[in-house]
C-alpha cells in the first residue's frame, strides 16, 4: 500500500514522537507511561540484558531500578523508515548521562557520573488503534566516555 506525501510524514513524526516520549518517561521515571508506549507482546532489549516480553516484564524490570538513580537521554540521528501504513523502523544514537537524586543539588544541577555512555536504540513500531505503538526495541551501548571504573 502506498501512503501519499503527508500521510508518510505524518507517520513518521508520530513515530518520532513515540520514541522521544519513551525517552522522556524513563528519565521521569513514568514506568507505567513508557510501558503504555509498547504493545501488549511487545520485547525489549536493553543493553547488556535479556529480552523482555510483554509489557508486565517490562514494567518490573524498570521498577526494580533505584529510585535514586537519575538519567538523561539525549536522543540524535534519529531516522523513521516507514515501510507501509502501519509498520516503520526507527534508529537513533543515544547519549546517556547519569546521576543519583541523593547527590547536591546546586544552581548548575547534580554532578553526574564521570563516566556516560553513547549508544543506539533500534525499534519496530506498529500502528494500533492506539496509534504507533513499540513492537521491538534493542537498545545497546558503543563507547563508555570518560574514566572506566
Amino acid at each position: 500500500m502506498k501512503m501519499d506525501a503527508l500521510a508518510l510524514l505524518q507517520a513518521e513524526k508520530h513515530c518520532r514522537d513515540l520514541v522521544l516520549a519513551a525517552a522522556e518517561a524513563v528519565d521521569k521515571q513514568a514506568y507505567e507511561s513508557l510501558v503504555a508506549l509498547f504493545t501488549e507482546t511487545a520485547t525489549l532489549v536493553r543493553p547488556g540484558g535479556q529480552p523482555l516480553q510483554g509489557r508486565a516484564e517490562i514494567l518490573a524490570s524498570y521498577k526494580a531500578k533505584s529510585a535514586d538513580r537519575l538519567t538523561r537521554h539525549l536522543v540524535c540521528n534519529h531516522r523513521v523508515e516507514v515501510l507501509s501504513a502501519g509498520l516503520a523502523q526507527s534508529r537513533c544514537t543515544v547519549l546517556l548521562y547519569v546521576s543519583d537524586k541523593r547527590r547536591e543539588l546546586t544552581r548548575q544541577g547534580r554532578a553526574a557520573d564521570p563516566a556516560y555512555q553513547l549508544g543506539e536504540i533500534s525499534d519496530q513500531l506498529v500502528l494500533t488503534a492506539d496509534g504507533w505503538r513499540i513492537q521491538q526495541r534493542e537498545a545497546w551501548f558503543e563507547l563508555q566516555l570518560g574514566p572506566t571504573e
